[in-house]
């Protein structure tokens, strides 16, 4: 079976040894992706839902990285600095999910990676190959 391997150019990649999408045969697990935009900004500061939404643009372009599409995800793990935002995360993440309806879980976190960032989605995909 051959796995692919592929990145998105984060700095964090290349210091902790990750790939953002991996996929072997017709399983594809996607990394934590966050509200980081090309050249590193952070899509809307102090703002859950816009965070939220680039953080799924993000894992909707690793998954195109592998052949996936955001159809084929089976589970999604959400990760929030403040719960109490919990309803602009789920908003989002309903707004691409919500007829496709994976498993997931919204889990609230002391911090990320980087104190601006206040969401992480990760996602595991099945292929119908």
């Amino acid at each position: 079976m051959t796995v692919e391997r592929h990145g998105s150019g984060v700095e964090y990649e290349a210091i902790a040894g990750y790939s953002r999408v991996v996929r072997a045969g017709s399983h594809v697990w996607v990394a934590g992706c966050t509200a980081t935009m090309e050249g590193g900004a952070i899509a809307g500061p102090g703002d859950a839902y816009v965070q939220a939404q680039q953080v799924l643009r993000n894992l909707e372009d690793a998954l195109a990285k592998v052949g996936a599409r955001l159809q084929d995800v089976v589970r999604t793990r959400m990760f929030v600095t403040d719960i109490s935002q919990w309803e602009a995360v789920a908003r989002a993440h309903g707004e691409v999910f919500g007829d496709i309806r994976p498993v997931t879980a919204m889990l609230e976190v002391s911090a990320l990676i980087d104190p601006r960032m206040m969401v992480e989605i990760e996602a595991d995909a099945f292929m119908d190959t």
